[in-house]
């Protein structure tokens, strides 16, 4: 009889845990021509917001932004290169990595999930998310029917699976959708020389990865409506992207999806992404909402693009091109003039949006948060500066008979320092057609000028003396992310240089300088005007809050502080400012280091404004 009572006893738990699990869980179909969860139909007003793109102390903030604007869903990509640190060393759990507890986060928030894990993700991010050494496998072709790359992209996939495929809804999670890849319609309508068949097969074989990694779906692609040719996928919804025409999006979405719906525009772009050396981009709000009162009263569902841009802090922004510019590097500030702002502000565009949705949807929208304070500091005292170049030259250097690549040197972003000795003077044209980005040339110690792969500007006159050094101080500012130029992705110094077309071989060294973390500056030399500087400042705060440095009249380079690298700065803007998170910031003493390139003015001083300059263009 006690067995029997045990027995009962567990049965009633094992029931009892059964019907708790149920109760949390829900299902999410594409079924009828509509979304639906728990077989009830369901709209899908969501924002994009990227994780790795905002300190991890305010994701819960900005969830509830967007909660408060009146969405119901948040849509995020998946960045491969930020979780593959180094070949086979992944990382899911430190800082903004922690990927999912993101998502948990946003369930407590009451949001959905759009997952969009690529492996191609484009996003103005580094190299569109693929880590940069995957160009050294000689047999591996990037977005490509190439077994060497899906090879590669079955492990990330399969990574990914182990953080978050328990968090979709069928789990009891919040992921209700995965993308699988991102925009290959418009790669495909730039990438002729290649069959249809396997752009077909390339696809198709995403999406079966992404199912036998343990990913369920339901699933869609994204394109611009006239490119679903090239990237729909049978049994899979196409979305999609800046498509303002009610009519056209159905008419595509009918022909590839048995006549019906549902419709959904997966970026509704409120504002456009932004290059340095070119002027800010702006949508009007009027423009904004009017298109989302279209999409509301048609049945359109949609996710704005962004909702809120955040920050490439770091070196993770990427860069696009086009007939006039071999490159043009993204800002440092992702604002994109979405309607929450980069520092998490309700925009007047975002308050718009918000009483538009108020008068579309049945649940109640919350009160939009409490912004994070933002203070100023007037004047921080600049307390130490010291020679760059002695500080990047510290490192044991790399030799080669000729200059090496970043790839080469498995090295992903920052600079390097290529250096020759030549035993004979040498005058005339210098030329690096191969340099990937942009580099200041040294001869003995003294700056000659400036080589700059924005402005088309590869080449110099020159004169080495005997006996003389020729230095040059490459940065990469960013590897393409979007269009077929994307195969072509090496940075440094890719091809030969020559002065006076004859080729320089022999004894290249090459000083690698990542800034990975802070420099320090001791024991180095002395600064000097014209040559590249690392400034210390330090100073105290009673109250922290978000601010921006005003780097109006420096010239180039990059800033830590406490540690934190906030990304780039250049003088030509449109970006002047830089944003400095509150949460990285200490009651009490900071610090900010900054490794000026140019330095053609000693700086005494550094200052932060409460308002970011983000549209102040000026000439190089």
């Amino acid at each position: 009889m006690r067995k029997l009572r045990t027995f009962i006893f567990l049965m009633l738990v094992g029931v009892a845990i059964a019907q708790t699990n149920a109760q949390g869980k829900k299902s999410f179909r594409i079924e009828d021509g509509s979304f639906q969860v728990n077989k009830k139909p369901i709209h899908i007003y969501s924002g994009e917001m990227h994780y790795s793109r905002i300190p991890k102390e305010y994701w819960r903030h900005r969830l509830r932004m967007i909660k408060a604007m009146g969405l119901n869903t948040v849509a995020t990509y998946v960045f491969w290169n930020y979780h593959e640190v180094e070949p086979g060393k992944w990382d899911f759990s430190t800082g903004n990595k922690n990927l999912a507890e993101y998502i948990k986060t946003a369930k407590e928030e009451g949001l959905y999930v759009i997952l969009r894990p690529g492996p191609y993700v484009c996003a103005e991010w580094e190299f569109g998310g693929y880590p940069f050494w995957l160009q050294n496998n000689p047999e591996l072709e990037i977005r490509a029917n190439n077994q060497a790359f899906l090879d590669s992209c079955k492990v990330y996939l399969g990574k990914l699976a182990e953080q978050v495929a328990d968090l979709q809804v069928s789990k009891g999670g919040n992921i209700i959708m995965t993308q699988v890849e991102n925009e290959f319609g418009s790669y495909v309508s730039q990438r002729q020389d290649v069959s249809a068949e396997d752009h077909l097969a390339y696809r198709t074989k995403i999406y079966e990865m992404l199912q036998e990694v343990g990913f369920d779906g339901p699933f869609f692609t994204s394109d611009g409506s006239w490119l679903f040719e090239g990237g729909a996928i049978d049994g899979v919804l196409p979305t999609a992207n800046g498509e303002g025409n009610v009519n056209n999006l159905k008419k595509a979405v009918n022909k590839y999806h048995n006549d019906e719906g549902p419709y959904m525009v997966a970026e509704f772009y409120s504002g456009w992404l932004d290059h340095w050396a070119e002027d800010f981009i702006t949508i009007g709000t009027e423009s904004l909402t009017n298109q989302a009162k279209t999409y509301l009263e048609n049945g359109v569902d949609f996710n704005f693009y962004m909702v809120h841009g955040g920050t490439n802090f770091g070196f993770t922004s990427g860069a696009n091109y086009n007939d006039e510019h071999d490159i043009q590097p993204d800002l440092t500030s992702y604002d994109y003039n979405a309607p929450i702002s980069e520092a998490g502000w309700a925009t007047p565009k975002y308050k718009a949006i918000r009483e538009l949705m108020k008068k579309h949807v049945s649940y109640e929208v919350p009160t939009i948060p409490d912004q994070i304070p933002v203070i100023a500091i007037p004047s921080i005292e600049i307390s130490k500066s010291a020679d760059a170049l002695s500080y990047i030259k510290k490192q044991k250097p790399v030799k080669s008979e000729t200059p090496l690549t970043y790839e080469e040197l498995m090295q992903q972003s920052g600079y390097v320092l290529y250096k020759k000795r030549f035993t004979q003077p040498i005058n005339g044209k210098l030329k690096i057609e191969g340099l990937r980005d942009y580099a200041t040339v040294y001869v003995n110690g003294k700056r000659q000028g400036v080589l700059n792969r924005v402005f088309n500007n590869y080449e110099m006159d020159i004169t080495i003396p005997f006996n003389g050094t020729l230095e040059i101080l490459v940065e990469n500012m960013g590897r393409i992310n979007y269009g077929a130029e994307i195969v072509h992705n090496k940075k440094g110094i890719i091809s030969p240089v020559t002065i006076n077309d004859y080729e320089i071989t022999g004894n290249w060294e090459m000083y690698q300088a990542p800034f990975d973390e802070a420099p320090s500056l001791d024991n180095l030399k002395e600064a000097k005007t014209g040559l590249p500087v690392i400034y210390e400042a330090t100073f105290n705060l009673k109250t922290a809050g978000d601010t921006f440095l005003d780097m109006t009249n420096w010239g180039k380079g990059i800033v830590f502080v406490n540690g934190h690298n906030l990304g780039r700065y250049w003088k030509v803007g449109p970006q002047q400012t830089l944003y400095v998170p509150g949460c990285w910031l200490n009651e009490g003493d900071n610090t900010i280091v900054v490794f000026e390139q140019l330095n053609d003015t000693q700086q005494s001083a550094i200052s932060s404004v409460k308002e970011p300059i983000l549209m102040d263009l000026k000439a190089d």
